[in-house]
């Protein structure tokens, strides 16, 4: 039977799935309650074999874990294992001879039938008798199938936003901006005191493209707001481009500010990933726009830059204060865990699941992977702890917007051609569904 996923709303649910209190027995609700620490369900001299496949290259943040998990049950073996071209072998693993027991999906694999045997294979995770409490990760992350199965459970989450030197404005005594006008304000400062761009980032049409980690937020917002207008937009409504105007006006009153340089940008920083790390390292970029998945590989890199192993300084990751109230969070899924029903280790396939998901182990894997944790507190982290002082109504769910690929990569079309004068704004809102993608 299939299973259609969607975004976990309904009060109701949310009620049922906050019964059970995060890292805990069960019945402390809440994820900022205390957490009550893991009590193995079997014995310790249980004899166990577990695997765990996804494509990341290597998992030092879940082999440390499973070497914490040995501590309550060391008679086990568990492994990770990488699949070549993951997305497109592993409903098949799931059926083979020695299929894993624990699997990573990913939230853009809803709703495409190429996963629906995939999923099919994938155990409810809101069994009570599993005992899975999954209540400290932030409500909007949980998908739930339309009969209000939870089949993944989100491991590591990124966001949009700029990476900001924080050594630069305690040296120019400034505060780091929160709305958009003190980023006006900030940048002339900044300007007048010497920094050539007080803004970069990589002018790339993808997703940690500087115009999309600036303005995508502001957007989604925007169209969260307008749901009644969201069909319109995924079935590309040429009157429905409209609704990206308060996004593309404001990009372009950036782009045209002393904020950025976009040439030097083009000229400096050649690839979306290490060019801009080694870019901000040089030092003397006070914000650097950068996607949460940009920000995971800064730590392997300080070594390897010399400007930074000579002159380090503290950084911080924030949202981009686009708009005139501040910043927008978008919680969006990196990877998720999900449990094959038909494993033949189940019972400890669940025990490490149980064990997995807790404000502890979560924070300690997102530390380790220098990723978004998916859990309610951010301070765990320092590099994300800004994180915890957006406002509850401008932090929400990618898949909350109701946002189709197709309709999200029309906007990125549109502000690249915007962000770098090849259209104006009256110009992509009027071509709104045809707009050439880079």
């Amino acid at each position: 039977m299939k299973k259609t996923l969607m975004t976990l709303i309904s009060i109701n649910m949310a009620a049922v799935l906050m019964l059970q209190g995060c890292g805990s027995s069960g019945g402390s609700g809440g994820g900022k309650n205390a957490e009550t620490a893991f009590a193995p369900k079997y014995d310790k001299d249980t004899e166990y074999s577990l695997t765990v496949a996804g494509n990341y290259s290597n998992f030092e943040s879940l082999e440390a874990e499973f070497e914490r998990f040995y501590e309550y049950y060391p008679n086990g073996n568990m492994q990770y294992v990488t699949m070549d071209d993951y997305d497109n072998v592993i409903s098949s693993a799931l059926v083979n001879s020695e299929p894993p027991d624990i699997f990573t999906t990913k939230s853009w694999m809803i709703g495409n039938e190429k996963y629906n045997d995939m999923f099919d294979s994938c155990e409810d995770l809101s069994d009570s008798g599993l005992g899975i409490d999954y209540s400290c990760i932030r409500e909007s992350l949980i998908r739930t199938t339309d009969s209000g199965e939870v089949l993944m459970l989100p491991i590591f989450t990124i966001s949009y936003g700029m990476l900001v030197n924080m050594d630069i404005f305690e040296k120019e005594g400034l505060e780091v901006p929160k709305n958009f006008g003190e980023l006006m304000s900030t940048c002339e400062k900044l300007k007048s005191a010497g920094y050539e761009s007080p803004m970069m980032g990589a002018d790339r049409f993808s997703g940690s493209g500087l115009f999309n980690s600036f303005v995508y937020p502001m957007y989604a917002y925007n169209v969260l707001k307008n749901s009644d207008k969201v069909d319109a937009l995924n079935n590309f409504e040429p009157s429905s481009g409209e609704l990206m105007r308060p996004a593309l006006e404001r990009l372009y009153e950036f782009v045209n500010s002393d904020c950025i340089d976009v040439a030097k940008c083009q000229e400096e920083i050649t690839d979306e990933y290490d060019s801009i790390i080694m870019r901000f390292f040089e030092g003397d970029v006070s914000m650097m726009f950068a996607a949460g998945d940009v920000v995971s590989g800064t730590a392997k890199r300080e070594s390897k830059s010399d400007a930074f192993s000579a002159n380090p300084f503290k950084y911080k990751f924030y949202t981009a204060p686009a708009g005139d109230d501040g910043g927008y969070f978008i919680n969006s899924t990196s990877i998720c865990f999900s449990v094959n029903k038909n494993s033949r280790n189940i019972d400890m396939a669940n025990e490490f699941m149980r064990f997995l998901i807790s404000k502890k182990e979560l924070g300690n894997m997102a530390g380790l992977k220098r990723l978004i944790t998916p859990v309610d507190d951010f301070s765990q982290d320092e590099l994300y702890s800004a994180l915890a002082d957006i406002p509850a109504e401008r932090s929400f769910s990618d898949k909350e917007t109701g946002l189709l690929d197709p309709a999200v990569r029309q906007f990125r079309a549109a502000i690249y051609a915007v962000g770098n004068g090849k259209m104006t704004v009256d110009e992509a809102i009027a071509e709104y569904g045809s707009i050439p993608e880079e």
